[in-house]
């Protein structure tokens, strides 16, 4: 771009807030939505971000605009509704979806977008809240080369490694994958721990163990704290998120054919425990709640 865009960013949650603070600081002229699911904004008007209340106003005063919501039916919602983004749609606009989504669903928003006279890029993310805030985020890209190289300075300031992946849906597709296979890892750990647990195994001696061995890795490292100090804080991340998540997996994999009995093993697993009113818990937290008899 020839000269820095205006951003529009709507969902200021666990997520967008690190990513609005991030873009931000590094000097750009950012209007958010105000929405009941937001963090508090309170740090991010002190840096001279612009609160509106509606849909229309982020469109129009947008040359990029960064969604950062729960999943498909509310991206679809933001874009397309009767007030939505693509009602207010300046021609040029660039969309950058980062939340978790379903390929197909994006690459309807990307012909609609398109047809309004817009552009749309998934820029999917992986890990965490805390990596949000440090601007250290892993983003998956769906969509035009040249288009993912116009938004990439923008992209850099909340992320640390930037994948083109391939054409629009294919981003949000790897986050799926990716996320298939992290939430698999930590939901398999959290049930041994619960055996362990009802066993009267220490904690520490198993986390020992699985970390001199097979078990050792990326997942382990995330529910130890949980484990060890009962802090779920170094995987602050829902577990009716992670069982939609799940839900989006299975979808693309029936959809496409592919095995996926593990999935819905692992699914049953989270939707369980969402239904019997844990949703709202963190994903460490498992680790209890699969003890038999708490749930």
């Amino acid at each position: 771009m020839d000269k820095q865009p205006a951003i529009g960013m709507i969902g200021i949650g666990l997520m967008g807030h690190g990513i609005a603070w991030n873009i931000a600081k590094a000097g750009y002229d950012l209007t958010v939505l105000d929405h009941p699911g937001n963090q508090p904004l309170d740090d991010l008007g002190e840096m001279g971000v612009q609160v509106r209340q509606q849909i229309a106003e982020i469109a129009r005063a947008a040359d990029v605009i960064v969604l950062c919501v729960t999943g498909s039916p509310q991206v679809e919602a933001i874009l397309t509704g009767a007030d939505g983004v693509i009602a207010h749609l300046r021609p040029g606009t660039i969309v950058v979806d980062c939340s978790t989504a379903l390929p197909e669903s994006s690459a309807r928003m990307a012909a609609a977008i398109a047809a309004a006279g817009g552009q749309f890029l998934d820029a999917a993310m992986t890990r965490l809240p805390q990596h949000a805030r440090a601007g250290t985020l892993n983003l998956l890209i769906g969509g035009e080369p040249a288009l993912l190289e116009r938004v990439r300075p923008l992209l850099a300031t909340f992320s640390e490694n930037i994948t083109h992946v391939g054409g629009v849906g294919s981003g949000h597709l790897m986050k799926l994958l990716h996320n298939y296979v992290s939430l698999g890892f930590l939901a398999l750990l959290a049930e041994v721990a619960a055996h362990a647990q009802k066993a009267g195994m220490e904690m520490g001696t198993l986390v020992d163990v699985l970390a001199q061995g097979g078990g050792g890795g990326t997942a382990l490292q995330r529910i130890t704290p949980f484990l060890l100090s009962r802090d779920p804080s170094s995987v602050p991340f829902f577990i009716s998120n992670a069982a939609k998540d799940l839900g989006y997996y299975r979808q693309a994999a029936e959809a496409a054919g592919v095995h996926h009995d593990i999935a819905d093993a692992v699914g049953a697993t989270l939707d369980m425990v969402v239904a019997n009113g844990h949703g709202q818990d963190f994903v460490p937290q498992l680790a209890d709640l699969l003890v038999p008899g708490k749930i």
